[in-house]
Order: C-alpha cells, then structure tokens, then sequence
C-alpha cells in the first residue's frame, strides 16, 4: 500500500482529519457487523508500516498492527450492530448504521470521511467512497484491522457461551461444519435468521450452561 496517499491528498485540501471507515462480518451467519473508523496521524516519524486489507494478513501481523494502530491514531472508534438488528433493517443498512456510529464515536471530529466499497452514510461530513480501500487507503486499512481483530475476538468469547458451532474456528461465517451444527443443534440468539433460511428448520438450540 502507498501509505497515506489518499489522506495527504486531501490535507492539501485543507481537511485535517481525516477519517477511514470499514466493516467486517457482512457475510456471516451469526454475530454482529463489525465497524471502525481511525484518524491517522499524518507526521513521517509516527507512520505504521505493513497497513493492508486486513483480510490479506495473517491473524498474528493482524493484532501486532492492531496494537500499534491504536497507541499512534489520533483518533480511532469501533462499534457493533447486533444480529436482531441486520434482521429487522437487512446487512446494508445495519453496515451504514454500524459505520455512522464508528464515524460519531471518535473522539476526534472528523472533516473528511473515506470509507471502503460504494458506501454513502447518513452523516453531515464530507465524505468519498472508494472501492477497495481497504487496499488502497491506509486509514481505511487501519479501519479494517481493528474491525477485523474485535470481532474474531468476540466470537472466540462468544464460542464458549454457543459451544456446538465453532465459532472461534469460522466466527460465524457459513461453513460446512457451523452449517451441520445448525442442522442438527438449531440455532442460537446471534444467528442472523434471515441468513439461513436455507438449511434452518426452526428449532431453537437449548441455552449452553455458559450463559
């Protein structure tokens, strides 16, 4: 990744703060969205090297930039919309919903907003959308490592609380063994109903002795 290109950019527009949003846990079966938004400081001597799509790096590399992304952000917010609420307003608008809060979150106000994919949001800042940001633009990299690293932790946690799905292997995405599970166990309260309408004959799963 070119660091902070896009950022540079528009901090010869006059924006001094801007802000790259990201999401992780579009596609899975359970759990939350995951969103972020990072303000990355922009001086030579405090640039984190390695910044990429959190999907291309190993969970390892993942956490150790984690670590370093939130000791130097000026700025960084991470917020969760829960599995009821994709049901009730579908995964596109609970990504916009997710994505505004992680933007009002920072403590840093922010005058510009990148974020990954086609994405408007429902905010008063100025903002750009880029498809593959989380490739191309650091902040929007950075936003999706602390997305990423949160909530593969929280399905970790989460896994011992749901035992039969496997949760800290798939985090929730739609594997042959999460899948099997569902069939043969039902579900639990973070599975996303209208995800797995396929292969779901509406049995609830009995509460673990972990809750």
């Amino acid at each position: 990744m070119d660091e902070l290109t896009f950022e540079r950019e528009y901090l010869s527009r006059g924006y001094t703060a801007v802000a790259g949003v990201d999401e992780v846990g579009r596609g899975p079966l359970a759990g939350p969205v995951v969103c972020a938004a990072v303000i990355l400081p922009l001086e030579e001597e405090r640039r984190i090297l390695g910044i990429d799509d959190s999907k291309k790096l190993s969970a390892k590399k993942r956490e150790a930039l984690a670590e370093k992304i939130k000791e130097a952000a000026r700025a960084y917010s991470i917020a969760e919309v829960d599995s009821e609420t994709i049901d009730r307003i579908n995964i596109l608008q609970a990504t916009r919903l997710g994505m505004k809060r992680a933007v009002e979150g920072l403590s840093v106000r922010p005058d510009f907003v990148l974020t990954d994919g086609n994405m408007t949001l429902d905010i008063q800042t100025p903002q750009r959308s880029i498809v593959k940001g989380d490739a191309l633009v650091a902040s929007i990299g950075a936003a999706s490592i602390l997305a990423k690293v949160y909530r593969d932790a929280l399905m970790a946690k989460l896994a011992k609380r749901y035992p039969f799905y496997g949760f800290e292997h798939n985090a929730g995405y739609g594997t042959a063994e999460h899948i099997r599970a569902i069939r043969e166990y039902g579900i639990c309260e973070i599975h996303r109903r209208t995800f797995i309408t396929k292969f779901w004959d509406g049995k609830l799963s009995a509460p673990s002795e972990n809750t």
